[in-house]
C-alpha cells in the first residue's frame, strides 16, 4: 500500500482561510489523518476540504479481506488481523462507528485439544489447552518457566504505560518522534535487541525462546536477536485481542466517511512538486489513464516513501532513511484435510493445535540474520474457520478448513502435502493440487513491516515546508494503531499551526481527556 495524505492549507493565525486536504492512500495512517483533521478542524471551526487519492481499489491499506470461494459472506483477513485493548484509537473508532467487535479467533473450529502450539521444527515445545483451562494453562507456564511469565507481564505493562504517554499532554502532539521516544522512556526498549532487553530484565532464555520469540516471529517474522526490545514487548501485549466482524478495514472506511473526504480510488500519485510559494503541485494518474495536476498547500505522506514511487521536486529537507522491510508470503487456502499429526511428529491419534507458532530449536542461534526462519520453514499456520464447499455435485455441503500460513518464501507442493498428510504432489505450487485436496487458495506477497533493528533516533515528521510524514513511526512500533496515532499526531500539528487557540489538553472525544 502507499497511502499518501495531502492536506491543503497556508495559514496565518486569525486569518480567514479555507484549507483543503488531499490525501493519497486510505490505510490506517492516511484515513486517521483525515479523520482527526476533520475532528480537530471542526472543534476549532476551521472549514477544511479533504480529498483522498488511493492507488488501490479499496480502503484499508494492509487491513483487507478476501472472500473464501469468492463468497462475500465468507471474508477472512489477509493482512492486519487483530487489535487489542491498549489500541485506543482503533477501539474508540470501532465503537463510535457501531461496528461489531468480536473476540479474535471466534470462528476457529475448536476441535483440537490444544488451541495453540509452538513448533521448533522437530517437536512442540509448548502447547496450550483449548476451552475452560485458563488456570491450567497459567499453572503450566509457571511450572515450566518459573517467574518469567510474571516478569514479562510486568515489563509489558510498564512498556505500554510509557507508550500511552504519546497520546496525551505534555507529549501530544509531538513534533519530534525521537524526542518523544526519549521523553516517554520508550528508547529504553528500542536501543537493545529483544534478546538483550529480556536478559537485562531477568527473563529466562527458555521462556524468551519458546514463548516470546514465537510471538515476534508470527507478528514480525523476526527472531529476538534481531528485533528491538520495544516491538518485542508489543508482541506480548495481546490482552483483549479482537477483530471487526466482516473485516477491520471497516474502521478505516468509517474514518474516511466521517472525514467527509472526496475519495478517489485507483488513483496513483506520480509526483509532488513544491512551488516557490510552498504549495504543492500533485500529479496523479486516474482511472481514465490520464494524468491530472492539482495544487495543495500541505502534503502528508502516510506510507513508506521508498515504496511510494513518487517523484519529488526539489529534494527533501529531511530525507527519510531507506530502511529494509521484511518480505512476507501469506497463503490462504481451504481443504477438507486437517493438519497432519505425522508431519508434526505427534501420535496419529492426536490432533495438531489449531494455531501453530514456531521458534528455533535450543542451541540454534541465527543471530541477527533476516533469513532466520530456521528448520520450521514457516512462521505460523492458523486454522481460521470451517466452511461449506459450494455446490460441486457429490461434495456438496462438505466442510472444509480454512488455513492461513505466514512464510518467508512461497510455499511449495512438498510442504503443503506434508502438513495435510497427502502423498503428493511433491513438485510445483499450491495451484497444482486437485480441487479435492485444496478447494480454494489465495496468495499474497507483502512488505508489511520494517526490519526492526535497535535504534534511538527516528524519522522527521516534517520532511519539507508543508510536507508531513506519518510512516517514521514504523521503525518505533509497526501496527495499525501506531499508524493511526501518527496520523492523529500530524493532524493535531497541522491544526496547531492554523489557530493560536490550539490546546493540547483539549477534551473532544466524549469527555475523554487527552
Amino acid at each position: 500500500m502507499s497511502p499518501l495524505h495531502i492536506l491543503q492549507d497556508s495559514v496565518i493565525a486569525n486569518a480567514v482561510f479555507n484549507p483543503t486536504n488531499c490525501q493519497i492512500g486510505a490505510g490506517s495512517g492516511g484515513s486517521s489523518t483525515a479523520y482527526y483533521l476533520r475532528t480537530y478542524a471542526d472543534y476549532y471551526s476551521i472549514p477544511v476540504n479533504i480529498t483522498i487519492f488511493e492507488r488501490e481499489d479499496y480502503v484499508g491499506g494492509r487491513s483487507t479481506t478476501v472472500d473464501v470461494f469468492d463468497d462475500p459472506s465468507l471474508p477472512i483477513e489477509l493482512g492486519a488481523s487483530i487489535f487489542v485493548e491498549a489500541n485506543k484509537n482503533l477501539m474508540r473508532a470501532a465503537k463510535n462507528f457501531g461496528l461489531d467487535i468480536q473476540d479474535a479467533g471466534v470462528a476457529r473450529p475448536k476441535e483440537a485439544t490444544d488451541n495453540l502450539g509452538v513448533w521448533d521444527g522437530s517437536k512442540f515445545v509448548f502447547q496450550q489447552r483449548e476451552g475452560n483451562y485458563r488456570w491450567w494453562n497459567i499453572v503450566q507456564l509457571l511450572w515450566k518457566y518459573g517467574w518469567a511469565p510474571m516478569r514479562t507481564q510486568d515489563l509489558m505493562k510498564s512498556t505500554v504505560g510509557k507508550f500511552l504517554k504519546l497520546y496525551r499532554y505534555p507529549l501530544f502532539p509531538w513534533k519530534n518522534l525521537s524526542e518523544a521516544a526519549r521523553s516517554s522512556g520508550l528508547v529504553e526498549a528500542t536501543w537493545a535487541t529483544g534478546a538483550e532487553f529480556l536478559k537485562e530484565n531477568h527473563i529466562s532464555e527458555a521462556f524468551s525462546r519458546e514463548i516470546i520469540q514465537a510471538s515476534t516471529r508470527v507478528n514480525y517474522g523476526q527472531n529476538l536477536p534481531l528485533i528491538h526490545g520495544l516491538e518485542t514487548m508489543v508482541c506480548m501485549a495481546a490482552q483483549g485481542a479482537v477483530s471487526i466482524q466482516g473485516g477491520n478495514w471497516q474502521i478505516f472506511s468509517g474514518m474516511v466517511e466521517a472525514s467527509q473526504a472526496v475519495l478517489k480510488l485507483e488513483s496513483q500519485v506520480t509526483s509532488l512538486k513544491r512551488e516557490e510559494d510552498n504549495t504543492y503541485t500533485v500529479s496523479h494518474n486516474c482511472k481514465a489513464n490520464r494524468t491530472e495536476d492539482e495544487v495543495f498547500d500541505q502534503v502528508v505522506l502516510a506510507a513508506p516513501l521508498q515504496f511510494s514511487d513518487i517523484k519529488l521536486e526539489p529534494p527533501l529537507d529531511n530525507q527519510p532513511d531507506n530502511i529494509p522491510y521484511m518480505t512476507l508470503h501469506v497463503t490462504l487456502f481451504s481443504s477438507p484435510h486437517k493438519l497432519s499429526p505425522k508431519y508434526f511428529n505427534l501420535p496419529l491419534s492426536n490432533m495438531v493445535p489449531e494455531t501453530v507458532l514456531t521458534t528455533l530449536p535450543k542451541g540454534l542461534n541465527l543471530g541477527h540474520r533476516r533469513d532466520g526462519v530456521g528448520p520450521t520453514g514457516f512462521w505460523s499456520i492458523s486454522t481460521l474457520r470451517k466452511v461449506r464447499q459450494p455446490n460441486t455435485g457429490e461434495d456438496e455441503g462438505k466442510y472444509h478448513y480454512v488455513y492461513k500460513v505466514f512464510s518467508p518464501e512461497r510455499l511449495n507442493a512438498m510442504f503443503l502435502s506434508g502438513i495435510l498428510g497427502l502423498e503428493g504432489p511433491i513438485n510445483g505450487t499450491i495451484a497444482d493440487f486437485p480441487e479435492a485436496d485444496i478447494s480454494w487458495s489465495y496468495e499474497k506477497v507483502w512488505h508489511p513491516y520494517p526490519v526492526l533493528y535497535p535504534r534511538v533516533t527516528f524519522e522527521s515528521i516534517k520532511l519539507s515546508p508543508g510536507l508531513w510524514y506519518t510512516s517514521g513511526i514504523e521503525s518505533l512500533i509497526s501496527t495499525m494503531e501506531t499508524s493511526s496515532l501518527s496520523g492523529m499526531n500530524v493532524a493535531a500539528l497541522m491544526v496547531s499551526e492554523w489557530t493560536e487557540d490550539f490546546n493540547p489538553k483539549m477534551n473532544i472525544f466524549e469527555g475523554e481527556s487527552r
